[in-house]
């Protein structure tokens, strides 16, 4: 009959089983293995590494949690910190808007150095480009051959006809072709009278005129010249014009209806003449509206910011959870410095319009920003230069936030810092890891070679045990003597 037993013993700390020894006695008769020494070994081993396997791993995971907290809080900082960029610099504030009362003799707009004033302008030509058409050729479409020399204004190109292209259409097409053409455009008209060459200058102004010269001493070409003293071959349809106008009296001619220095910072694209005897009115003023948009991005860019960091120092009475950077002093000194920024009263010199509150901005009971429309728009009317300063000046509420949010996130700062210490950390954490495992490996080594060494023993004295076992039951039963 086979029979099978078991031993094991326990861990002092875990009560789970280390040791596990299984005999058999059809095995131990043969002197087979009486111990798993892999399972043994590699119980007792994970056992030994648990407890501080568990503390590692609850180090890193707080480690972990602060390093993506931090990550939240600096890149929260740094989108609220691009909403500044247009209103924390007094230049942030140099918006201007032109408008015109007669939109269709002229339009406005105003750039960075426009000054705020009221102009009167009276338009009283327009720009216009050169435009000449040939006299009728008619007969087979041969022109002739030779070399034309064109010029526009001050820049020249010479265009050479040969038999391929001597033709009124194959002149057009060369002309459109040559090199360093700076802007004569040629093409052909046909009309009940003959074929016409047409030369259109892309470049307006008086001083853009076409000339055409025949440079090769022939004659086969001359019909097509022209000059401002051979004006025979050519009808000028459209004469090469300066624009011509006036703002507050003031007269100023333009090579393009499109002006932008007669008045600093203001661009004005004429597009017909005034009423003969009438004035149009050029308005240059604050560009309230952006400033009131660029504002109401910035509240918006703060709310948002205090959504995403309000978790990280954050408690849940209900739940017993706290946020990952709860009374963490980074958390705390830069929301209590933002708040600063914000609560602030700025020398504007005005003593109306010298806070965030004064001109409609106030705070919610959950630390986000509210605005007041009517109350801003009244203030940037009311005071315009007051509510700049408010925001861009020496002080300013845009200027010191953008200043501290850039020394916080910079390499130097208090983030950099702080993200240091936690890396560092990890870096340890990652380390005592590798050192944990090390340990454990020559620790599996130590014990299976005793292990192997305790079950070589076993086995030899399960086999002298088999051994005798075998001689003592072939020994001679002693016969007791009969009775009298």
């Amino acid at each position: 009959m086979t029979t099978t037993s078991s031993t094991s013993s326990s861990d002092a700390s875990t009560g789970q089983p280390v040791v596990s020894i299984a005999s058999n006695s059809s095995a131990d008769a043969a002197g087979g293995s009486v111990i798993d020494v892999s399972s043994l070994v590699s119980q007792l081993v994970a056992a030994t590494a648990a407890p501080q396997q568990a503390l590692i791993s609850t180090q890193t995971q707080a480690v972990s949690t602060q390093i993506s907290a931090l990550g939240t809080l600096q890149g929260a900082l740094s989108t609220f910190q691009s909403s500044l960029s247009t209103l924390d610099t007094p230049t942030a504030f140099q918006v201007q808007t032109a408008n015109s009362t007669d939109q269709t003799a002229f339009t406005a707009t105003a750039g960075a150095g426009a000054a705020a004033g009221t102009y009167n302008v009276t338009v009283t030509a327009l720009a216009q480009a050169q435009q000449l058409l040939s006299n009728p050729f008619t007969g087979t479409g041969t022109v002739g051959t030779g070399t034309l020399a064109l010029s526009l204004g001050n820049t020249s190109f010479n265009v050479t006809i040969n038999d391929t292209d001597n033709t009124l259409a194959g002149i057009a097409a060369a002309i459109n072709s040559a090199a360093g053409n700076p802007g004569i455009g040629a093409t052909v008209l046909q009309g009940t009278d003959g074929a016409h060459l047409v030369l259109s200058s892309s470049l307006s102004g008086a001083a853009n005129t076409i000339q055409v010269t025949e440079t090769d001493g022939g004659g086969g070409l001359a019909a097509l010249t022209y000059s401002t003293g051979n004006v025979a071959n050519y009808t000028q349809e459209a004469a090469a014009q300066d624009a011509a106008f006036s703002i507050a009296g003031v007269n100023y001619t333009s090579p393009s209806n499109t002006v932008t220095d007669a008045l600093n910072g203001v661009t004005l694209n004429l597009l017909a003449a005034t009423t003969a005897g009438s004035t149009a009115a050029l308005s240059v003023s604050n560009d309230i509206s952006t400033i009131e948009s660029n504002i109401t991005a910035f509240v918006t860019a703060y709310n948002t910011m205090v959504t995403a960091i309000a978790p990280l120092g954050s408690y849940d009475a209900a739940t017993n959870t706290a946020g990952p950077m709860l009374g963490n002093a980074l958390l705390s000194g830069t929301t209590n410095q933002i708040q600063q920024a914000l609560y602030s009263v700025v020398n504007t010199g005005s003593s109306t319009y010298n806070s965030l509150a004064s001109i409609g901005i106030t705070t919610n009971s959950d630390g986000s920003l509210s605005i007041n429309n009517a109350t801003l728009s009244n203030a940037l009317s009311t005071n315009f230069s007051a509510v700049s300063q408010l925001f861009s000046g020496t002080g300013g509420v845009a200027t010191s936030l953008n200043s501290q949010i850039t020394a916080d996130l910079s390499s130097t700062g208090d983030f950099a810092s702080a993200s240091n210490t936690l890396v560092a950390q990890e870096n340890a954490l990652t380390t005592q890891t590798n050192q944990l495992n090390t340990q454990m490996t020559a620790l599996t080594a130590s014990l299976t070679q005793q292990y192997s060494a305790l079950n070589v023993l076993l086995s030899s004295l399960q086999t002298t045990s088999a051994y005798l076992s075998q001689q003592f039951a072939s020994l001679p039963l002693v016969q007791s003597a009969p009775e009298a």
